[in-house]
């Protein structure tokens, strides 16, 4: 049965095809590869995936809360760590554009949080199938991206394994991350969750992650 999750995890990734290459091509992207990414503003960067992934935490948190099965709840609770780890190499990242302790660098630019705001609704209205298959799909792009990220701030602006790590977290998905949210998917699926709804969440999460890079 996991078979028709994968087939319909694909077929979500073809759908939104031109929406992952501008997202894997962006300029913003380029700019920092050519260092032409002002140093003082990657702290806005940081600032803004504080904000992120601090609501992420909770979106996680109540999705888990929300899952039926042990399977489902399992692999929710390895994102759940996932975003920890990340929260706390953030600071490092933080610290070395120039954010000091607890400073946010700024407020959330609606750009950029609107893509954690809908994680927020998916978690509270979606099911976990949508979640999953929405993140499964979103990850690869935003994976890619940190890979290049990492290469480029350490390549071009001197900064350290340390200080990147928080990219280099996201650059390649955790054994057997993609096997388990199919199983999630595959679950809702049984349990009734429209194709359709699945898709959707793909589509919106992946348009909202274009939305981040275009505000950066």
């Amino acid at each position: 049965m996991i078979q028709r999750a994968r087939e319909l995890v694909e077929e979500a990734r073809r759908g939104i095809t031109p929406v992952e290459e501008r997202i894997r091509m962006h300029p913003y992207l380029q700019a920092l590869e050519g260092r032409r990414v002002a140093r003082g503003t990657l702290a806005i960067f940081a600032g803004q995936q504080r904000h992120i992934i601090e609501s992420d935490l909770r979106s996680v948190a109540l999705i888990v809360s929300r899952s039926a099965s042990q399977a489902t709840r399992d692999f929710f609770l390895g994102m759940l760590q996932g975003e920890r780890a990340a929260l706390e190499a953030l600071a490092a990242f933080g610290k070395a554009v120039g954010i000091s302790g607890g400073d946010l660098a700024a407020e959330p630019l609606p750009g950029a949080f609107a893509y954690s705001a809908y994680v927020a609704w998916l978690a509270l209205y979606g099911s976990p199938a949508e979640f999953a298959g929405a993140f499964l799909v979103n990850l690869e792009a935003w994976g890619a991206n940190c890979a290049r990220m990492s290469r480029a701030l350490r390549d071009g602006y001197g900064l350290t394994a340390q200080d990147v790590a928080f990219f280099d977290l996201f650059a390649a998905a955790p054994p057997g991350f993609e096997e388990r949210g199919l199983g999630v998917v595959d679950e809702g699926l049984a349990e009734g969750v429209e194709p359709a709804r699945i898709r959707r969440a793909a589509r919106l999460l992946q348009g909202y992650e274009l939305l981040y890079w275009d505000t950066m």
